[in-house]
């Protein structure tokens, strides 16, 4: 079975990102870190059994021989929600059922935490980048467990696609969560909405 795992916003500086998921919710992210394999890092917020994160490419580390996750070696633009990351306690399992294209299993560590994650070569997931990305965290650590908690939580992610049937097959048997949607859109279109100190907010 799969969980709901993360959020992730795509930015092209974590300053910028930052600001933009602080000023949005009303509420303060917390340090995250960084990731060697792929460049890049972030900030966090906790969502109780759940987390996000604010993801961009490290301007001061080398730019990596592969594309990095999350296509964010394409990314431009403003700010915005643009992956879910669901959680399995078997990844190749969980892989032997989904789309080709959802990656090979990697090996992460960040401090003590240690994690696998399927990585698509392309740096793109299946269904027009609409897909969840895949995690398995291993051992009794989890980031949602160490981050304060800022009154906010997950109402409802909608993820709009073209690929909406074909998404909604592979999750069907396996994602069990009141909180996501998926619907059918012209464009890939994900918007999220969240119960803050400060009433309802969205993320899109």
């Amino acid at each position: 079975m799969l969980t709901l795992d993360h959020l992730a916003v795509s930015a092209t500086s974590l300053a910028e990102g930052t600001e933009w998921v602080e000023n949005a919710l009303g509420v303060a992210l917390a340090p995250g870190g960084v990731h060697a394999l792929m460049s890049t890092h972030n900030r966090l917020l906790g969502l109780g059994d759940i987390y996000l994160e604010v993801i961009t490419i490290d301007p001061t580390a080398p730019k990596p021989p592969h594309p990095r996750w999350f296509d964010l070696d394409n990314f431009s633009g403003k700010p915005r929600l643009t992956n879910w990351i669901v959680a399995s306690d078997d990844l190749e399992a969980s892989l032997a059922s989904m789309p080709q294209g959802i990656g090979a299993p990697v090996d992460l560590a960040r401090g003590d935490l240690r994690w696998r994650m399927a990585i698509p070569a392309t740096g793109r997931l299946p269904c027009g980048d609409t897909h969840p990305a895949l995690i398995q965290w291993l051992g009794a650590a989890h980031p949602a467990q160490r981050l304060p908690d800022m009154g906010v939580r997950l109402d409802l992610l909608e993820i709009a696609t073209p690929d909406a049937d074909a998404l909604t097959a592979a999750l069907k048997a396996t994602l069990t969560d009141s909180r996501v949607r998926i619907t059918q859109g012209h464009q890939k279109a994900m918007r999220a909405t969240f119960t803050t100190p400060h009433g309802p907010r969205v993320l899109e």
